[in-house]
């Protein structure tokens, strides 16, 4: 037993000893498992830290670059906010310095352009709205104040107009008084005319700047003869003696009514010194009246001067229509173009109608004056004959009658009836005017043949004037110098 002892001892021993060394490793093995879980939660901690830390220095990084774009872009809008105050700026100078004074010519003149903006492209829509608004509001100033002035203008000068218009008149009848009553030397006489005809034109200005501002015409007529009324348009006038009127309205008893005379006459005056002024002093102007088939009268107006420029002429057809607007004195040019504003003036108070806008046969101008039958009127020519100054519609050639002997015995009694023709040099022999009498054709018409002229009985009817002429003449002579 002892021997079988000691090897189970041995045994039992190492069996310990295994034991305690399997412990040993097993406690060992742990505390290097303890020891490794440790260090693996030591490294992910460390991982962690590290990865904390990297993503505290790329946020750091980010708010580094977010402040240095914050820092650019606020430099960039403090630039932006410059460049739009200096663009501001030079808007603003532009306003000032070259826009507001091409407004002001503008309201004066619609075919002066205003300028735009100087950097249109790049301006602001508040911006283009403030600058817009200004040059409203200083458009409605001017305006304003312009048209209050225009006011107080045309106030004064209607004034001044009415009071030497009148004078005007005065003198005008003075002047017709001395030479009905008085009859002096041929050069006086021509000295009362020309100073009556110098008369006449200084009040055909005054008329004319009286009615711009908003005056009437100043004379009142009775219905008068068309003829008489262009007749007299055109002898207010320097250089008249170029004006050729030609009457075809076939029938000399044609009269505008006495409301619409006047402004009629002024009207043709205007035009007539239009067409004056713009041709040369050798060239005539050419008058035609003529009847309608609506029944109106036209009287025609045709110049060879150079004509008007399309934007005169449009210009001239805004001034003479009857839908103007107000025309202020300041519109009208400096010295002021007064004649189709008058015009525009008169048509629009009157209703008759004035063209401008066809160009005449001869290059120059054509202007047409309307008048309606409305403003027409028949007038006895028995009651209150035409002047002898004023054109006669032409007469249509008369086929000379077969003598008859019936008729050669009227004319014997006829000529046995007539009283004697008075001595030469008598005041009865002076040219009176005698009514046109169309005689009715009776009897056989024979074949027209051509009159020649006759000088010596021309001469001896110009010699019978001249005498009885300076007959009158020489009486009044003796009696001023007694």
């Amino acid at each position: 037993m002892t021997s079988l002892s000691e090897p189970a001892l041995a045994l039992g021993a190492v069996t310990v000893v295994i034991a305690v060394v399997a412990l040993l490793l097993a406690l060992l093995c742990r505390k290097h498992v303890r020891r490794g879980r440790k260090m693996e939660a030591a490294l992910k901690s460390s991982e962690a830290r590290r990865l904390g830390m990297e993503a505290a220095v790329r946020s750091s990084e980010a708010r580094v670059q977010s402040a240095e774009a914050g820092r650019l872009g606020a430099e960039s809008r403090a630039d932006d906010v410059e460049a739009r105050a200096g663009r501001f700026r030079d808007e603003v100078s532009h306003l000032v310095a070259v826009r507001l004074p091409a407004l002001a010519l503008h309201l004066i003149s619609s075919h002066h352009p205003v300028p735009g903006l100087l950097h249109k492209d790049a301006a602001e829509p508040e911006d283009v709205e403030l600058l817009d608004s200004v040059l409203t509001l200083v458009s409605g100033i001017v305006v304003k104040e312009r048209r209050r002035v225009d006011a107080a203008a045309r106030a004064a000068l209607r004034g001044a107009s009415q009071d030497s218009q009148a004078l005007s008149y005065r003198l005008q009848t003075e002047l017709d008084a001395l030479q009905k009553e008085f009859t002096g030397s041929r050069s006086l006489t021509h000295k009362v005319l020309t100073a009556d005809h110098l008369n006449e034109q200084n009040l055909r200005l005054i008329q004319r700047t009286a009615i711009v501002c908003g005056a009437w015409p100043g004379h009142v007529r009775k219905d008068t003869y068309v003829t008489e009324i262009v007749t007299g348009a055109s002898s207010r006038l320097r250089g008249f003696e170029r004006v050729k009127i030609n009457s075809r309205l076939g029938a000399s008893d044609i009269g505008i009514v006495g409301r619409a005379a006047e402004p009629v006459a002024v009207a043709c005056t205007e035009l007539m010194a239009n067409a004056l002024e713009h041709s040369r002093d050798d060239l005539a102007v050419d008058v035609s009246l003529i009847k309608t088939g609506n029944g109106s009268v036209c009287i025609t107006i045709d110049d060879a001067g150079k004509g008007m420029t399309p934007e005169a002429v449009a210009r001239g057809a805004r001034l003479i229509s009857a839908e103007q607007q107000e025309v202020m004195l300041t519109e009208l040019g400096d010295p002021p173009s007064q004649g189709f504003a008058a015009i525009g003036r008169l048509v629009a108070d009157h209703g008759f109608h004035v063209s401008i806008d066809n160009p005449s046969p001869y290059g120059g101008v054509r202007a047409v004056v309307t008048i309606p039958p409305n403003l027409l009127t028949s007038i006895d020519e028995e009651a209150a004959p035409p002047s002898v100054m004023a054109p006669q519609p032409p007469m249509a050639p008369r086929a000379e009658m077969r003598p008859t002997p019936d008729a050669d015995a009227a004319d014997d009694a006829a000529g046995a009836s007539r009283p004697r023709t008075p001595a030469p040099g008598t005041a009865a022999e002076l040219p009176q005017r005698r009514r046109r009498v169309h005689a009715a054709p009776t009897g056989e018409v024979a074949a027209p043949t051509h009159r020649a002229p006759d000088p010596e009985r021309s001469r001896d009817a110009w010699s019978d004037f001249q005498k009885g002429l300076e007959s009158g003449q020489n009486g009044t002579d003796l009696e001023e110098t007694q």
